[in-house]
């Protein structure tokens, strides 16, 4: 405690922080009325304490995400039919062996209580998978070809899957139910082993594109002015164009049956599309923008445990993605009965009961030429299994 003079020449007791000899070289001390607490000087922050807490905060995240994917991922699995812990299953998939994988994707709009028919599979496609030359091809089966349904006679294939819920269809090495029918009439009149299955409700297509933040696709109608289905509520130019999930699904359900329509003749082109859609999505699913999105991710798993029914397990779907993730869009075959390679396939019929149907260009149940294309297809196949 040191006593002074002010200005007045009265005595005052005041603190300083510094000895007389510095006062005197030093700055001015800070005056502080008796009793207050002197304020200790602030420390500087080290930056290894700063980088540690940042550090701890990113952990927190990370963890809080990868719960939260998690959570999704475990309530969409059980919603697939699957494991979750399924995921770490790396055995090989069916048709590993032989040199190709066969998966049948067929859509139904069972998410759509107004439609009548709604577990007809109006959309049948083979993804064929060469895991040894990093090739594949997509076919599409049209809905209305004219089939021998096994124990219910000649029908057009989309009612396969009706007829197998129905008589709940159970048969070795067949799925349960409709689509183990479908399986069944596929293998009988294409000669093609199905390995896997999803059923997909159109809603799907939807959502997964959505979720991705939409899809780039290309129209090049036999129009000039694009597509136009009233019915389906599309209208779209020519050109390369980004496309919502909405306008994917319209485009995806288009057959040019509304009045006016242009663009979209038939089945033909509107599963063309399809494809079309399904190699966008592929693409931008794969994308750096998606896969480093925990958002976008989850949005992707919710859109398949919302929509789709597999016999795919986790595992499957990881060991699927690790063969097929280096095969570009321009070593997939997109494959159409109708003029494919210069070659009509089928040939437009009429049923016995008046019904528009399409069979084999060589005649009702004469697969032979099919068959052929199939073996064509196939035929770049190794015999040598999949490298591990």
């Amino acid at each position: 405690m040191v006593k002074a003079k002010d200005a007045t020449g009265r005595a005052d007791n005041y603190q300083v922080s510094r000895s007389l000899p510095d006062l005197r070289k030093g700055p001015r001390p800070v005056r502080v009325e008796p009793g207050a607490k002197v304020p200790k000087p602030r420390r500087k922050r080290g930056w290894k304490k700063i980088v540690k807490r940042i550090f701890i905060v990113l952990i927190i995240v990370f963890l809080l995400v990868s719960a939260w994917l998690g959570y999704g991922a475990y309530r969409n699995s059980s919603k697939l039919g699957t494991n979750l812990f399924s995921f770490f299953d790396n055995s090989k998939l069916k048709g590993e062996d032989r040199g190709r994988i066969n998966i049948l994707l067929t859509g139904v709009s069972t998410d759509d209580p107004g439609h009548q028919g709604a577990e007809l599979t109006d959309s049948i496609m083979i993804i064929s998978i060469n895991p040894n030359n990093k090739t594949a091809y997509l076919l599409s089966i049209p809905r209305d070809l004219y089939v021998k349904i096994d124990g219910h006679g000649y029908a057009k294939i989309n009612a396969a899957n009706v007829y197998g819920n129905a008589d709940k269809f159970h048969q070795s090495g067949y799925p349960d139910g409709g689509v183990g029918l479908l399986e069944k009439t596929i293998t009988t009149n294409f000669n093609i082993p199905i390995d896997y299955y999803a059923v997909i409700n159109y809603t799907a297509f939807k959502d997964a594109v959505n979720a991705v933040g939409g899809v780039t696709i290309t129209i090049n109608s036999i129009s000039r002015y694009g597509v136009y289905d009233p019915y389906a509520n599309l209208k779209l130019p020519n050109g390369t164009q980004q496309i919502d999930g909405q306008t994917a699904l319209n485009l995806s359900r288009a057959r040019g049956e509304g009045p006016g329509s242009y663009g979209v003749v038939s089945d033909f082109d509107r599963t063309g599309y399809q494809r079309s859609i399904l190699l966008a999505l592929k693409d931008k699913a794969n994308s750096a923008g998606v896969l480093a999105n925990p958002v976008k991710i989850n949005n992707i798993f919710n859109a398949a445990g919302n929509n789709v029914k597999t016999d795919l397990s986790l595992g499957n779907i990881r060991r699927l993605n690790n063969l097929t993730k280096g095969i570009n869009n321009a070593d997939i075959k997109s494959v159409s009965l109708n003029n494919y390679e210069k070659v009509n396939y089928l040939k437009n019929s009429t049923s016995n009961d008046g019904q528009s149907i399409l069979i084999p260009a060589l005649g009702l149940n004469n697969y032979t030429a099919i068959q052929a294309l199939i073996t064509q297809l196939n035929a770049s196949t190794p015999t040598t299994p999949a490298a591990q």
